[in-house]
């Protein structure tokens, strides 16, 4: 297989087919436009349906509904049209049904702007929907990723029967950079025991979010957490980059930990051991192997582009073990760079070593 330049939306598209994406309902907004306008092309040359909605809400109803049948079924958005489909989303994790939504960050609050930003971490990860309940959520930070963690999303949706976020981020969608599309390598998933696909010699079945019983709705409820700790122990996922003798963690996520890296090489050059631990997962999040680094860090800084979202889950990840700060210089817009990230650790050693 030999690589290709191309753009972080065209490849979430295109991986979105190669892991037999069925069915695909949009609405378009920016920074993610381009993901549907790119389906509309090849879907129908494949027989596959594409629809373009007249809304973000019907478009993540259609999806609930193809999902039920046991198909792979996926929509596309951004932020404040992510926002729109809280209510569906509760309803597919009640209903545990498999949809894939891809969530391309844009600015807030309200509208926002288009610009890139991170402050979705709260709407992805807790959900803004009603009651109890999670969604897995994967955040890539290359191109290549994109297109492994759409694969990785299908399958996860389907193998544990629950809706799946791919949160990236405008720059990501927007930027280009060479990238590999390996064939798809997860098994195929068997829906047959709950896919309402027509009840031809079978009993029919219902799928249904209203719990009229109380005693059934909690048991209902405790078996969806049952599922959500089983997935916490076996997909969590994260990278780790020079965290074997690191004295000050920054842990970031998304595109902004490229830039987080490169200033992980520039504090090692000027003989600060710093490391970068970077989730993959946001929920599930790695807040064991957080711990475990805290013990042996005089630091834990926190790196992201809202007012402190996945500072929360840090700190509590650390649970005191070390000091923990947040690094937010802009809620949005251009990302931080190195020189910024690395004078703001500096400044930070500087003063520790001053006790101030």
């Amino acid at each position: 297989m030999s690589k290709e330049l191309i753009k972080g939306n065209y490849a979430i598209a295109q991986a979105a087919l190669n892991a037999g994406c069925e069915c695909y309902f949009g609405y378009p907004i920016t920074p993610q436009t381009e993901i549907g306008e790119y389906l509309s092309l090849k879907m129908p040359e494949s027989g596959l349906a594409y629809v373009s909605a007249e809304s973000e809400v019907a478009a993540i109803n259609m999806v609930l509904g193809a999902c039920s049948t046991g198909v792979r079924a996926m929509t596309t958005s951004s932020s404040c049209a992510v926002a729109l489909m809280q209510e569906a989303l509760s309803y597919a994790a009640s209903d545990e049904l498999p949809i894939v939504l891809v969530n391309v960050m844009r600015a807030g609050p309200g509208l926002g702007s288009i610009y890139p930003a991170q402050g979705d971490y709260y709407q992805s990860v807790y959900g803004g929907g009603n009651g109890d309940y999670r969604m897995v959520v994967y955040a890539p930070s290359t191109v290549q990723e994109c297109i492994d963690l759409t694969y990785k999303t299908f399958y996860t949706a389907h193998k544990y029967r629950t809706p799946v976020i791919l949160l990236a981020d405008g720059l990501l969608g927007q930027m280009m950079e060479p990238a590999e599309f390996t064939p798809y390598p997860y098994p195929k998933v068997d829906n047959s025991s709950w896919a309402l696909d027509g009840a031809k010699n079978r009993d029919g079945r219902t799928i249904c979010s209203y719990g009229p019983n109380e005693q059934k709705h909690i048991k209902h409820v405790v078996s969806l957490f049952d599922k959500y700790k089983l997935i916490s122990e076996r997909e969590v996922m994260y990278e780790e980059y020079q965290t074997e003798d690191a004295d000050v963690l920054l842990v970031g996520f998304g595109s902004l930990a490229r830039n987080i890296k490169a200033a992980v090489k520039v504090l090692r050059a000027k003989g600060i051991k710093a490391g970068l631990f970077r989730p993959i997962t946001l929920f599930p999040f790695p807040d064991k192997r957080i711990n475990e680094l805290s013990k042996q860090c005089r630091e834990v800084i926190t790196v992201e582009m809202n007012m402190g979202q996945m500072y929360t889950d840090v700190r509590l990840a650390v649970n005191g073990v070390a000091k923990t700060s947040l690094l937010n210089l802009r809620p949005a817009g251009e990302w931080m760079s190195v020189e910024e990230i690395t004078e703001a650790v500096e400044n930070s050693r500087e003063k520790a070593y001053a006790g101030i």
